[in-house]
């Protein structure tokens, strides 16, 4: 079968072939309705199809960038992404997304494998790792864009919660509630994940603001799979946290678990406050105190400041951090 071109297009429509260029590039502003009525219609008759690799060669971009996420199980994860493909496909982008699971060999293939496919840029949760793969891309003035994670040394627009602030309405919320001996409960701490790292630090100065004393027994970690082994070591202390925070979603779907399979009470025996809103906090019962990240604008600035140093050659403004202040959703939990 015979590929229709462009040519064919103007040719039904009775243009020239740099007007129906325009069309596609949507460049119309001095074309009148009659002429793109009448392309529209010859590239619905003939079915075209623009040559997306031609096109990209032409014009040195592949309208395409890719994300390359932590852990795409987690709620912000999904949000944050949800929000990026958003806004490229207001703008013509397409994005490929990539699931890394903080594994810095996964993390430096999905980087080559998106160099190898030409995309216009990269947002990437980082583990923190690969710093000189990351400086070649920077050197190279490859645009890219971290998001929830500082990467000391490398100079890269990074976009973030207030951690620290996040760990400190918890904090003020239990104090505001009557708690005093209040837990956190965390994944390892391990690398440079800024999160982990910020909200601890946070945690530790909300206590010390509020002149309670911090208790190293009741800031434990553990992976995922031993959360709930965690918690029980935890509340089986001599003098157990009557409250505790749990760091991200994950954490607290873990603690949820653990409360229903030991039927404790929330918040008679135990207040819960989880850092990340998720989608059942508001009808679990009794309904669940969150930090919530503002994730959707959190993600549409990483993908407006990728494009604008994709589309705008010019753009000479400095690499910065862009910090979001978290939201307290006070419900029964606390």
């Amino acid at each position: 079968m015979k590929r229709i071109t462009i040519s064919d297009v103007a040719k039904h429509a009775g243009v020239s072939k740099s007007t129906v260029s325009q069309y596609l590039n949507k460049r119309y502003d001095y074309m009148g309705e009659k002429t793109k009525e009448r392309i529209e219609l010859a590239i619905k008759e003939l079915g075209y199809s623009p040559n997306i690799i031609a096109r990209s060669l032409k014009q040195k971009s592949t309208m395409t960038i890719g994300v390359i996420v932590a852990n795409i199980l987690h709620v912000f994860s999904t949000q944050v992404i949800r929000a990026i493909e958003d806004f490229c496909n207001e703008k013509d982008f397409h994005v490929i997304i990539c699931n890394a699971d903080d594994d810095l060999k996964k993390e430096k293939r999905y980087i080559e494998m998106l160099q190898s496919k030409q995309v216009d840029g990269i947002i990437a949760f980082p583990t923190g790792d690969n710093i000189e793969l990351y400086q070649s891309l920077i050197d190279a003035k490859f645009p890219l864009v971290f998001l929830d994670r500082i990467i000391p040394g490398l100079e890269v627009d990074t976009v973030l919660l207030d951690n620290e602030m996040a760990s400190f309405f918890a904090v003020e919320e239990f104090v505001r509630k009557g708690y005093k001996n209040i837990g956190l409960l965390s994944p390892p701490i391990r690398g440079k994940v800024t999160p982990r790292l910020e909200r601890i630090n946070g945690f530790k100065k909300a206590l010390e603001h509020n002149q309670l004393t911090f208790n190293a027994d009741y800031l434990m970690t553990g992976e995922i799979r031993r959360i709930q082994t965690v918690v029980k070591d935890m509340l089986e202390q001599d003098n157990p946290p009557e409250a505790i925070l749990a760091l991200n979603d994950r954490v607290l779907h873990e603690i949820l678990a653990f409360t229903k399979k030991y039927t404790v009470r929330i918040p008679d025996d135990l207040a819960l406050i989880g850092i990340d809103e998720v989608s059942y906090a508001s009808i679990y019962s009794p309904a669940l105190t969150t930090i919530q990240q503002p994730a959707f604008e959190m993600g549409k600035k990483a993908a407006e400041l990728l494009l604008n140093r994709i589309t705008d050659k010019s753009y000479r403004i400095s690499p910065d951090i862009y910090r979001f202040e978290p939201k307290l959703n006070s419900r029964e939990s606390c």
